[in-house]
Order: structure tokens, then C-alpha cells, then sequence
């Protein structure tokens, strides 16, 4: 649809396990437009996560991530970006006139998603840093986000479904809005 692959970058943020790559590479893939996963990018370009956060701290990897999020904003199409990715200002600032979509999940369902990751801030505490690191955010997510969408019990055919239908209504509402 040229309306919505000319539209304003979809960026889909949410927590860690949400499904934010899978649900917006699907998408992405549904609309015809690039997807890009800013954590696969920063580690394609600078190495594994794990090893940044080890060597070179969070701030650095934030740093990292802010500019991997201006070059996929400005190739377009749909984003995934970390969870923690809306906790520097420099991020946040980039997604002015995006389309933000927010993939909430349940701790009950992202449990078995995150069980064995390698996810640096989920190294010591699992589930409970999972819950502490959502609480730390969830305003943020909630003061970006323009459509919300639960991945917890439905499958995800039905999210992306559900996300494609949205950027298509609001495509077909902002048509010629400044």
C-alpha cells in the first residue's frame, strides 16, 4: 500500500520479550517496506551486547543505539529498537513524527521467552529484573506510544494482523496532514 510505505517510520518499542523484532520483521514484510532491528545492527557493527555492556558500560551502548536509531529512522519502513532504547533522550528526541507502536507482554507469558537469555540486565535476577526494569520504564513507553497491542496469550500472526490494520487506518487518517 503506497500510502503507508510512504508514511512516517514505524518504530515498535516494549519490553524485553515482547516480540518487537518478530512482530515487526512480520510487519515490515506485510507492508513491503525495510525492517531494520537496531540490536541486531549494533551488533553486527560493534560486536555482541553482552560483551559492549561488559567492556564499554550502558551509557556507551546507548550511545551506540541513539545513532543506530537516526540511520533506521531515516531508511524508513519499520524499527525495532531495545527495550531500553527509549531511556536516552537522544532516542527519544529521534522518534518525534514516527509512528510508535508499544508491544506490552505479561511477566506470566515472558518468562519461558526470556528463560536462558543472554540479555545483559537480566543477568542477575530473571523475572524480577524483568518486572523492575518494565516498572523503571513503563511510563516512558506509555508517554511515546501512539497504539498499544498485547502479545502475552495471542499468537503472533494476530498482533502483526492487528498492528498492520492500525498503520493502515491511521495511514488512511493522516492522508495530506502537514
Amino acid at each position: 500500500m503506497s500510502t503507508t510505505a510512504s508514511a512516517a517510520p514505524v518504530v515498535v518499542i516494549g519490553p524485553m520479550g515482547a516480540g518487537k523484532s518478530s512482530v515487526g520483521k512480520r510487519v515490515a514484510k506485510a507492508l513491503g517496506v525495510p525492517f531494520t532491528d537496531t540490536d541486531r545492527v549494533i551488533a553486527r557493527e560493534h560486536g555482541p551486547i553482552p560483551g559492549i555492556f561488559a567492556d564499554r558500560g550502558e551509557p556507551a551502548f546507548r550511545a551506540l543505539e541513539a545513532a543506530a536509531v537516526r540511520a533506521a529512522l531515516a531508511t524508513g519502513g519499520v524499527i525495532a529498537v531495545g527495550g531500553g532504547a527509549v531511556t536516552h533522550a537522544a532516542t527519544r528526541d529521534a522518534l518525534a513524527g514516527a509512528r510508535v507502536v508499544l508491544l506490552t507482554v505479561s511477566p506470566e507469558a515472558v518468562a519461558d521467552r526470556i528463560a536462558g537469555s543472554d540479555r545483559p540486565l537480566l543477568a542477575n535476577g530473571g523475572i524480577d529484573a524483568w518486572q523492575t526494569i518494565l516498572d523503571e520504564r513503563a511510563a516512558t513507553y506509555a508517554e511515546l506510544a501512539h497504539a498499544v497491542f498485547d502479545t502475552s496469550r495471542r499468537p503472533m500472526s494476530h498482533v502483526v494482523d492487528d498492528v498492520v490494520a492500525w498503520l493502515r487506518a491511521d495511514a488512511t487518517t493522516n492522508e495530506g496532514t502537514p
